[in-house]
């Protein structure tokens, strides 16, 4: 597909930092990154649902949900994950230009990948967010039994067991899913925004 030369930005009237002030707090991108089973989208589930409650401005991508439509023409090769992860980059900026604290739940196996994410963003604005636990307590989970279809090799490229997962090395944050409860995972990441004057 080629770029063309004929298109122009179009900046808006309202700023970023308008919306921030009339939400009340700063936006930015929450992103959860772990293998499959790790607790991702459990955790951004009821992470979103707290700060919505909280009367914050948010909303979440999840992995499975965005390919079911902006990115059901991608599979699981290298250059699609790649590709997945540069589409959602690019909505969560938008998110966070509209002033929403933009909680996202993907995979997103490359750390290149998620640094380009990072760069898309301003400082500050990225907040990664390591669900840490082993990938035999996620194949024990097996919550939608991809791990027992990886091993018979009905899925090929599967993170953690055919295909790489590049654990972050200096996250923001790091929730134990494997000892910790959602709720002590979700109390861990609210005290963060609010340490670091987010919310």
């Amino acid at each position: 597909m080629s770029e063309s030369n004929h298109i122009t930005w179009h900046d808006s009237e309202v700023t970023k930092k308008q919306r921030q002030h009339k939400n009340g707090h700063k936006s930015a991108v929450i992103w959860f990154t772990g293998l499959s089973g790790s607790g991702k989208s459990t955790v951004s589930v009821a992470l979103e649902k707290e700060l919505f409650n909280e009367g914050k401005q948010t909303y979440r991508l999840d992995g499975d949900n965005v390919r079911h439509g902006l990115n059901k023409n991608l599979g699981f090769s290298p250059e699609d994950r790649s590709e997945n992860i540069r589409r959602i980059g690019e909505v969560a900026k938008l998110m966070v230009d509209a002033g929403a604290l933009t909680v996202t739940a993907f995979i997103s196996p490359y750390k290149e990948d998620r640094e380009g994410v990072r760069a898309l963003l301003e400082d500050n604005e990225f907040i990664e967010v390591y669900t840490k636990c082993s990938v035999e307590e996620c194949e024990k989970r097996d919550p939608k039994g991809l791990y027992k279809k990886a091993r018979s090799g009905e899925i090929p490229e599967f993170t953690g067991i055919s295909a790489p997962y590049q654990a972050p090395e200096n996250p923001e944050i790091t929730i134990d899913t494997e000892h910790d409860t959602i709720e002590q995972s979700v109390v861990q990441i609210i005290r963060y925004l609010k340490e670091h004057e987010y919310i």
